[in-house]
This record gives structure tokens, C-alpha cells and sequence, in this order.
């Protein structure tokens, strides 16, 4: 049995919103393998790996595949763990408490109005337990459900279940992966101030936590996850091949010569700073950057691509400040 049920080499389009270009995920079998255990054993799937190497796509490109509705959040410096279950708006709160009492409202309707959990906005992890709970919850605060990418077969159902993608949970302080491991272990959790326990339905979700390994992550937490560690090739020969193939889907209007001396470029460049220790490493991100700078400033141009790529390699390959530049 395969949830994915798919092989590697398998695309995946990941359409385009406002700025954010089209994108192509192309599986390997390592990744189809992870997110196959991660649903059958329903524990998180925490996926390791340098910046720009497509951590946070995998979720997005797994939830259009199995037409699962789709959550994600992004953790900076700031986040609490509670921030991932719900939020509590306090402020709104306050300032009908006030209203009420200037108006002199003191009735049993405005004491109900103003129970907590009236001012409760479901976190991506309520959103992804329980759709039809969250929903509801969102109708008292007036939210709308996050929006979805829609599909080859149209928009995701919610009873195909959800893939919810924690993004660079490293980035918060320890006791945020800490903070979560009863709500991932029991699937449910009690909302401040709610009536009702939060429980995930009949289809779990799968949870997909991204880091980029700038902070250790506690023991407590690794034990809870399924690990997928993504890398690049090391050998200079499959390296480019990896970014030409990769290139060549996203870009499949690309001259050939084009894809090969950005993978030439970008190879060089990531040797330089590896030496250097100059981190993070130009990489896939990178690369796909350049390209996609070439192919909208000269798309229709072979010749004109290689002298673009050759003007404009630096800005997206060369970023520390003590990087050796271009002529």
C-alpha cells in the first residue's frame, strides 16, 4: 500500500499567486518514501536541509497531489506555541469590554458576548485536526478559511484530510517544538477558555515541520518525528545534472547551453563558499532564480540568454560580502 502511489520523477505544478511565480516539484523516491511512513505511522514528518532546496514545496506539492486543503505557517522569533493552535485576541476584547461599559451593558448577553472563546482565531494546527471545527470557530471572528490551490480536478476537500506546514521551526526558541508535543502526540488539544476539545478527525493530517538547522530542535520533540534529511549531490557531475533536469522542468523553454553554464556557475560559486565559509550556500534556490531572470528578460533568445546570464550571475549566486565578483 502507497498513499502517494506515485514513483520518482513524478511533477507536480504548483501554481502561481500574485508575485509568487509557477512553480514545478519533481519527486524523488526519498521524499515519496518519508511522507508514505509519515502518514502510515501519523507522526510529523520534520524535513532537514539547507535553505532553497525545497523543503516547504514538498508540503504544498503533497497537498495538491492527494487534493488535501492545505495550512501553512511560518515561524519567526516571536511565535509561541500557542500561536499554532490558536490565537487569542485580546485587544478586541478589551475594547467591546469597554464599549459595554460606557453603554452601560452589563446584561447576561453581553457577559456571554464576551466569554473568551468568542475572540479565539483557530491556529494552523486547529485548522488541521479539525476543518469543519475551525470553520466554525473562524464564523465567530469573522476569519475565512486559508485559501487553497486549486488543482488539475478543481479545488481540495477538507475530507481528503490536510497537510499543514510548520516552516522553520529552528527559528523560534526551544520550548515552541516543546510546547506542541501533546497536541501532536495526542492529536487534540483544549482551546483557552473553550467548550469543546479540539480532536483530530477520522483522516489525520500530515504534518510537515521544515528546518533549516540553524538551531538544535529538543530530544523530546525528534523523537516524535519522522526525519527526512534533503541535500544536494556533493559530486560536482551529479550536482549539475540534478540542477539541469530541475532547470529544465521549471524552464522548459530554457536553451540548453543556458542551463548547463548556470549549473557551471552555480557549482563554482558554491565550491568558493564552501572553502570560504561563506554560509548559507548558493544552491537550487539560486539556481532557479538566475534562470528564471534570464528566460523573462530574454526568453525568446538563445544567444541574448548567455550574455544575460553572464551580466546578471552575481546578483543571484554571489551574496556574502567577501564573495570574489564577476567582470
Amino acid at each position: 500500500m502507497s498513499f502517494m502511489n506515485i514513483t520518482e520523477g513524478y511533477e507536480v505544478i504548483l501554481p502561481g499567486h500574485g508575485s509568487r511565480p509557477r512553480q514545478v516539484h519533481v519527486f524523488d523516491q526519498r521524499s515519496i518514501d518519508a511522507v508514505d511512513a509519515a502518514l502510515a505511522a501519523q507522526r510529523p514528518l520534520l524535513v532537514r536541509g539547507e535553505p532553497g532546496i525545497g523543503k516547504s514545496q514538498l508540503a504544498r506539492a503533497v497537498a495538491i497531489h492527494l487534493k488535501r486543503v492545505y495550512v501553512q505557517y511560518v515561524v519567526d522569533a516571536r511565535t509561541e506555541s500557542r500561536d499554532l493552535l490558536w490565537r487569542y485576541d485580546a485587544v478586541a476584547r478589551l475594547a467591546e469590554a469597554q464599549l459595554a461599559g460606557a453603554l452601560g451593558k452589563d446584561s447576561k448577553a453581553a457577559r456571554e458576548r464576551l466569554a473568551v472563546h468568542n475572540y479565539l482565531h483557530p491556529g494552523p494546527l486547529w485548522w488541521a485536526f479539525n476543518w469543519e471545527s475551525a470553520l466554525s470557530q473562524a464564523g465567530l471572528v469573522e476569519e475565512t478559511a486559508p485559501p487553497q490551490d486549486e488543482g488539475e480536478d478543481g479545488l481540495p476537500s477538507h475530507t481528503n484530510g490536510c497537510v499543514v506546514l510548520i516552516d522553520e521551526i529552528d527559528k523560534a526558541e526551544s520550548d515552541v517544538p516543546n510546547g506542541l508535543l501533546e497536541a501532536l502526540g495526542s492529536g487534540e488539544f483544549m482551546p483557552i477558555g473553550g467548550k469543546h476539545r479540539v480532536v483530530a478527525s477520522a483522516k489525520p493530517p500530515l504534518v510537515v515541520i521544515t528546518t533549516n538547522n540553524e538551531r538544535a530542535l529538543p530530544d523530546a520533540f525528534l523523537r516524535r518525528c519522522l526525519v527526512l534529511h534533503l541535500a544536494l549531490p556533493e559530486d560536482e557531475t551529479e550536482l549539475k545534472q540534478f540542477l539541469m533536469y530541475r532547470g529544465s522542468k521549471h524552464f522548459p523553454e530554457a536553451d540548453a547551453g543556458v542551463l548547463t553554464k548556470a549549473a557551471d556557475l552555480l557549482y563554482a560559486d558554491r565550491k568558493q563558499a564552501k572553502d570560504n565559509r561563506h554560509y548559507p550556500l548558493p544552491g537550487q534556490a539560486e539556481y532557479l532564480d538566475l534562470l528564471r531572470a534570464v528566460m523573462v528578460l530574454n526568453k525568446d533568445d538563445p544567444a541574448g540568454q548567455k550574455e544575460t546570464l553572464r551580466r546578471i550571475a552575481d546578483y543571484a549566486l554571489k551574496k556574502h560580502p567577501d564573495a570574489k565578483r564577476g567582470p
